[in-house]
């Protein structure tokens, strides 16, 4: 700590990753509760303070959807010799690691927390691949009684009606509603989004954590082939983030004070410089800009207001990538061009380096906080999306101490479009996908469309394959429709 630190600047001391692969582990990974314990002292022994582990006052762990115990922290606890009175098990989202991360950060700063772990782990490919065989996992401390999903998402009746659920098709939705924002043909937007991801294979590719650490070319992400289906128009499967991997990350976080007393070098630290939380609204159709997040631009204004620097003041970029809609919406609202030579991730990003459950952004924050080690003084800008690009969190980080202020803008409106459930008559497209079966072939249409006045409405497309193909050939947003009611669901007929 120098002279001028806060002892209470709350700082990453220590960073751990490590991805079981097939290739290396033929017999998969091993139960949670292993792998978290194995991240807490890979992070303590990083930050050169192995016996750190028995001195913990805080553990939070990530949502595990590979397996629930009777009380996650508190084993972990037993496992590290700690007797924390901060144990915490987070909810669910892409967003949560960061909102961990500065929660304990905010209490490290009041000095209610000197020393804390943020550790998450997901063996999901062992999962798939025992459940395959017929198998399930047998591991330790599991609930008394089964507990359900902590799913924090509520659901219009349309929602329901015209199954607005999976993740692959609301993002494919906000992806072509910027394209018609933009004006750009759909080929030459496919074409783009390859040049936006094929760097990230490349990062991938690099890194000894990345699921898929194979470079491809953006012609290879974007063609359609027997091996890379279309999922969601116009994601492709080389496009779509993969849940299904065993990986595990851990953050070792403590007040620059107790940095100084544990005698942790400064080279080791990454101090929390700025962040912002924002949200849009909670239904796809709700948004009344289909092709932007001003959630976003808040957020991430807010965490670069807390350093009082820009964007081009930053050096890294780590931007949510579940799909390419949530790069470029990220890009959209920093203001940056999608071929920022800066690049987009520090891992891979979610369809290369794998986006484990929760768990994505303690790998973003341990990769960020490598890359920032490597380039003493930079700043590097994280950023996290929940739900269907709902939750909103960006965290500003750097080697460099300086003053953090929590964000003091005022809360924003959030404007929202109204959604009725069942129309009839003239209608225009807003946003559509195109659905596609594991053989690749089209199974159906969604559309949202605005109605005359104001509100909106989702809707299937009729005419089968051949209207589902056009859809992928020819422009589709601003087009007008006719809708008919047919048995709970909007149907719409092309003009």
């Amino acid at each position: 700590m120098t002279a001028a630190t806060d002892p209470r600047s709350p700082c990453i001391i220590g960073v751990a990753r490590r991805t079981w692969r097939p290739a290396d582990a033929p017999e998969g990974a091993p139960e949670p509760l292993d792998m978290w314990e194995e991240m807490a002292r890979a992070a303590a022994t990083d930050a050169g303070v192995p016996a750190a582990v028995g001195q913990l006052e805080g553990i939070d762990v990530v949502y595990s959807q590979s397996w629930q115990y009777d009380d996650a922290p508190s084993r972990l606890a037993e496992r590290l010799g700690a007797a924390p009175a901060r144990r915490t098990y987070s909810g669910i989202g892409g967003s949560v690691p960061l909102m961990v991360a500065v929660d304990v950060a905010d209490h490290l700063q009041r000095g209610d927390l000197d020393l804390a772990l943020i550790v998450g782990a997901e063996a999901l490919a062992t999962v798939r691949r025992l459940k395959k065989a017929g198998e399930e996992p047998r591991w330790s401390y599991p609930p008394a009684e089964k507990r359900p999903f902590p799913m924090n998402l509520t659901f219009l009746p349309s929602e329901i009606s015209h199954s607005v659920f999976e993740a692959y098709l609301t993002f494919a939705l906000f992806d072509n509603a910027r394209r018609a924002h933009l004006g750009r043909g759909l080929d030459a937007h496919r074409a783009q989004l390859g040049r936006v991801m094929a760097p990230m294979t490349e990062v991938a590719a690099a890194s000894p954590h990345a699921w898929f650490p194979t470079a491809r070319s953006p012609e290879e992400i974007v063609t359609v082939t027997a091996d890379n289906r279309m999922v969601a128009y116009p994601y492709t499967k080389l496009m779509t983030a993969i849940m299904d991997v065993d990986m595990a990350a851990g953050l070792l976080l403590a007040s620059a004070a107790k940095a100084d007393a544990l005698g942790v070098p400064e080279e080791k630290r990454v101090y929390l410089r700025g962040w912002g939380y924002d949200e849009d609204p909670d239904h796809v159709a709700e948004h009344p800009d289909l092709w932007r997040s001003p959630a976003m631009v808040a957020a991430s204004q807010s965490a670069l207001g807390g350093a009082a620097i820009g964007i081009d003041d930053v050096a890294h970029l780590d931007l949510y990538s579940c799909f390419a809609s949530s790069i470029c919406f990220a890009l959209d609202a920093l203001g940056l061009s999608e071929d920022d030579q800066r690049g987009v991730t520090q891992t891979g990003g979610l369809p290369y380096h794998g986006g484990p459950g929760s768990n994505y952004m303690t790998h973003s924050l341990a990769a960020m906080a490598e890359t920032l080690r490597a380039d003493p003084g930079s700043f590097g800008l994280v950023s996290g999306v929940g739900m269907h690009m709902m939750k909103h969190a960006y965290g500003l980080w750097s080697t460099e101490p300086g003053p953090l202020h929590p964000p003091t803008g005022a809360d924003r409106a959030v404007a929202r479009a109204t959604v009725i459930d069942s129309a009839e008559g003239p209608a225009t497209v807003a946003a559509y996908s195109v659905l596609h079966g594991r053989d690749g072939a089209p199974t159906s249409a969604l559309l949202v469309c605005d109605l005359p006045g104001s509100a909106r409405c989702y809707a299937r497309l009729d005419g089968g394959d051949a209207a589902r193909t056009e859809a992928e050939e020819k422009e589709l947003v601003g087009r007008s429709v006719t809708l008919t009611p047919k048995e709970g669901v909007n149907v719409a007929s092309l003009n």
